[in-house]
């Protein structure tokens, strides 16, 4: 597929969130909050994970008040992009995803008045924009904030074994899903974190994975394993531990229950020439959904590292 180009001139039209607008760029949809600092000094490009979409309208305040014009962009086949005939977030390649930030970036940067751009990336977002920020990443392009990004999961020995074969299945039969797995991490945002989101583009009982996303993640962890060279300043964010998703987890609501969190300290140092690195304590996968306290620990570095980077 030819990577998607932002038009020369965006249509804004209301967003499903009051005080938001949204374009169409191709197959992704950009987000913008529509009240912006008076003299912006930065512009940031908020990138969502798997299973999601933009909806987390605190941490566009937080940046607001950072000085940053606030942009978020649904992916293809996710959230406000998906259509009727997708397979959600079905993808065989990560640049793919690379294309969505790219053009994201090339319309969010001159719409905000061509400020140096910050990209704000979770999870498999976190995945996709690190290779971006190293292999295409936009002019403008002044800093990357990695929170939990995927760059591997807590597996028992044989499902590390089958994981190898998970690129191969990908290109013989990309659209096959080979894994069906509930979300109760989820689910518990709703019940217990109290957060709100449409769960027609965040589904509690899960996305089942295709064999073509599940290759194409584990060859983009590959990658990230043997070393990137991301030329701007990167922050990496990610909680203390790592857990399972399950209800009878004890701390379910105080880890990452996603994503293994030691396979993103051991891989952090590799980004590039200048990473920081940040853990919060008893965060759960996106930290700006944790509780209130490691939720303002995070956006508190955030906050410090956008400080360092803009001087």
């Amino acid at each position: 597929m030819e990577p998607v180009t932002a038009p020369t001139t965006l249509v804004w039209r209301a967003d499903v969130l009051p005080g938001y607008e949204q374009s169409a760029l191709g197959e992704v949809t950009l987000v913008r909050r529509v009240e912006t600092p008076a003299r912006p000094r930065a512009v940031v490009l908020h990138v969502h994970g798997y299973n999601d979409h933009f909806f987390q309208t605190h941490v566009a305040d937080a940046f607001a008040e950072m000085g940053c014009a606030f942009y978020a962009v649904d992916m293809r086949r996710a959230g406000r992009s998906l259509q009727a005939r997708d397979k959600p977030h079905h993808i065989t390649a990560i640049s793919e995803l690379g294309d969505d930030i790219g053009a994201a970036a090339a319309a969010a940067t001159p719409d905000a008045g061509d400020l140096p751009l910050i990209v704000h990336a979770h999870s498999t977002g976190g995945l996709a924009a690190a290779i971006w920020a190293s292999d295409t990443p936009h002019p403008a392009l002044a800093a990357l904030i990695l929170n939990s990004p995927f760059f591997g999961l807590r597996l028992r020995a044989f499902e590390r074994y089958a994981m190898r074969a998970t690129p191969t299945i990908g290109r013989l039969r990309p659209s096959q899903v080979i894994a069906r797995v509930p979300s109760p991490y989820t689910v518990a945002l709703l019940d217990k974190g109290g957060w709100s989101f449409d769960t027609a583009w965040k589904k509690p009982g899960g996305e089942p994975a295709t064999a073509g996303w599940l290759g194409a993640t584990r060859t983009a962890q590959r990658r990230v394993a043997q070393g990137l060279d991301i030329q701007v300043p990167v922050l990496v964010a990610r909680s203390d531990s790592s857990g399972p998703d399950r209800e009878d987890n004890p701390h379910h609501q105080e880890q990452d229950v996603v994503v293994d969190t030691d396979v993103i300290a051991a891989y952090a140092p590799g980004l590039g020439r200048d990473v920081q690195e940040v853990v919060i304590d008893k965060a759960i996968h996106d930290l700006s959904l944790s509780a209130p306290g490691p939720r303002q620990a995070y956006l508190d570095a955030v906050g410090a590292f956008v400080d360092k980077v803009l001087g």
